[in-house]
């Protein structure tokens, strides 16, 4: 009896702290934003996929573009710090985010700024045009 009554002592589990690459963190990222996007928190899943996170040690970095978009994605962290834990092995992870409110989004406005911003994205576009003769006017 003397045996049942001391008190049982249960031993600390050591979470996993497994190394991982940015490009295993994306991936882990953009499933987690495609199931938030399935369940119908489209917001979410956009405020997610605005930037790519960048990897430095166990510390995600996220830049938002205004304060309203991380209140939301605040209001979300534990879901995606679960899901980022578990998959990818590490429970050291945390995760940052930075409003830069001076991120300026480029707009094309003539057929001539959407060449270039398509010729920035992939400069095979000029080979293609180029090969048929396209030209910019219609």
């Amino acid at each position: 009896m003397e045996e049942s009554s001391k008190s049982y002592v249960k031993p600390s589990t050591v979470l996993p702290t497994e190394e991982f690459t940015e490009t295993e963190m994306l991936v882990q990222w953009n499933k987690y934003a495609q199931r938030l996007g399935e369940k119908g928190l489209k917001i979410m899943e956009s405020i997610l996929l605005i930037n790519d996170p960048t990897l430095n040690g166990t510390t995600i970095t996220l830049e938002l573009p205004n304060e309203g978009s991380k209140l939301d994605l605040e209001s979300q962290l534990n879901g995606l710090l679960g899901h980022l834990k578990g998959h990818l092995h590490n429970h050291d992870i945390t995760i940052e985010i930075i409003v830069n409110e001076s991120v300026e989004t480029k707009r094309s406005f003539n057929d001539q700024d959407r060449y270039n911003r398509l010729l920035q994205i992939n400069p095979n576009i000029e080979l293609l045009r180029s090969t048929f003769g396209l030209d910019l006017l219609s």
